[in-house]
């Protein structure tokens, strides 16, 4: 009998129950706010008793408060199957291979609109049941490496992954990286340090809205990663997502300068101090750079799938105290990259530990939480005080870049030089000579000229 009420328990399962109403059934809820019509969809064990969620006939989600409902009429039903179509992915002559490797999520998925039910694909003939039009831009083959959400990435999945795309490249085949969002830039920049020299292009995609949502981008970003993978001639470890909120275009960002940037904007990732790479649709990839590592015919790539897993980052913030330097020291961290204020400072209370720190060998490098603009430790007696006692100015590297870099360095040599070398020598655009003229822009909205702008674009 439970089964029809998939997920609800405590006071949600006594109201389904109480209106004999089912997962999977076409109700019509009255409640003290309004009358919904939608599916009932099924609930995750962690979830609260609180609510019971239904999909509206526009495709969105919501959760409607117990308390709030007077009455429930189911009015059809019609339980979902896991199952999605799949169909023979065709090989065609002339188009270029593409693999896919998973690490884990909804690369792309279909919404069973009589169920409900946002159903994952993962194989080329799901990909090609969800999204037909991968056909005509590659020939697609799939692998799935890991399934874990994105924060679950880490040093062991980098090398392996690292590793299978490098075998992957010696069949002189463009690569996707299907991957969560949410850490999807630390990634980009462990591949970008464990694969060099690329003689194809490595896209990292993934989506920030789920398919079931009519605003999805799943489907076209994967369409543009795959056309990037098979027809770009950028040899690089990309970010592909959209550009602006609509779906006119995606960008292409370089693997060690970019960040997401927003929690649910599907335009969420940026790059930080420089412009993308390139602009892409279906029909065309447009470079907006033309300084990138180019594609070759030959199938040369320079894995190196290195990286020490006791290194932390730590933002600085007023009145830190030098126990949190002492602890990371005490518990044998080798490396910690810290994201300063300013030019790249900390206040005094914390600099006995970073002098024992650095004495017990532990390699610290400064960045700035401001995101753009470079460390710059000379110009107050703070930095070269830092300096003094061993912190490293890195540049203009982001901080997330720089926890990865210092890692994938440790994991080569422990010697203070050599990690310099490592940190400090310019790897995929990650440190740059300067910031061009249009590598910061933030528009502030109220400003007259940039509304003027916004109404103009409607982006």
């Amino acid at each position: 009998m439970l089964d029809i009420f998939k997920g609800y328990k405590g006071r949600a399962l006594e109201v389904l129950k109480s209106f004999q109403a089912r997962v999977w059934g076409d109700t019509t809820v009255e409640t003290t706010r309004g009358k919904f019509q939608g599916i009932i969809l099924p609930r995750s064990e962690n979830d609260d008793d609180r609510h019971i969620v239904i999909k509206l006939i526009t495709g969105y989600n919501v959760g409607i408060d117990v308390d709030t409902i007077i009455s429930m009429q189911e009015t059809g039903y019609k339980e979902a199957h896991y199952k999605i179509p799949e169909r023979e992915f065709p090989y065609t002559p002339g188009l270029p291979k593409v693999k896919l490797f998973g690490t884990g999520g909804t690369i792309a998925s279909r919404l069973d609109y009589r169920t409900g039910a946002v159903i994952p694909a993962f194989s080329p003939g799901e990909l090609y049941g969800a999204v037909p039009e991968l056909a005509d831009i590659c020939n697609l083959t799939t692998e799935k490496l890991f399934a874990v959400f994105s924060e679950n990435m880490g040093p062991e999945q980098y090398k392996k992954l690292a590793i299978s795309i490098g075998e992957e490249i010696n069949k002189g085949i463009g690569i996707i990286i299907g991957h969560g969002t949410d850490t999807m830039h630390h990634t980009a920049a462990a591949m970008s340090y464990m694969l060099q020299n690329l003689p194809v292009p490595v896209v990292m995609v993934g989506s920030q809205r789920s398919s079931d949502r009519p605003s999805s981008d799943a489907a076209l970003n994967l369409m543009h990663a795959a056309k990037t993978a098979g027809h770009s001639d950028i040899a690089e470890v990309m970010v592909n997502m959209f550009g602006p909120t609509s779906d006119e275009y995606a960008l292409l960002h370089q693997g060690t300068r970019v960040r997401k940037m927003h929690s649910s904007y599907r335009s969420t990732f940026r790059t930080i101090g420089d412009t993308p790479i390139a602009m892409v649709t279906r029909d065309k990839i447009t470079p907006i750079k033309t300084d990138y590592n180019k594609r070759r015919t030959d199938r040369t790539v320079n894995v190196l799938p290195f990286f020490e897993e006791r290194v932390a980052i730590v933002y600085y913030y007023p009145n830190m105290h030098p126990d949190i330097i002492d602890s990371l020291t005490d518990n044998g961290y080798k490396g910690i990259v810290i994201a300063g204020t300013g030019l790249g400072h900390i206040n005094k209370p914390v600099y006995p530990a970073i002098r024992r720190a650095v004495e017990k060998g532990v390699h610290i490098y400064m960045t700035v939480q401001t995101l753009w603009g470079f460390v710059h430790m000379f110009v107050y007696d703070t930095g070269r005080d830092l300096m003094s006692m061993g912190i490293v100015p890195g540049e203009n590297l982001l901080p997330e870049v720089a926890y990865i870099k210092l890692g994938w360095a440790l994991g080569q040599s422990n010697d203070k030089e050599e990690v310099r070398r490592l940190m400090l020598t310019p790897v995929a655009g990650d440190i740059t000579d300067g910031e061009p003229y249009n590598g910061y822009l933030i528009f502030q909205g109220g400003i007259p000229e940039v509304e003027e702008f916004i109404r103009k674009f409607h982006k």
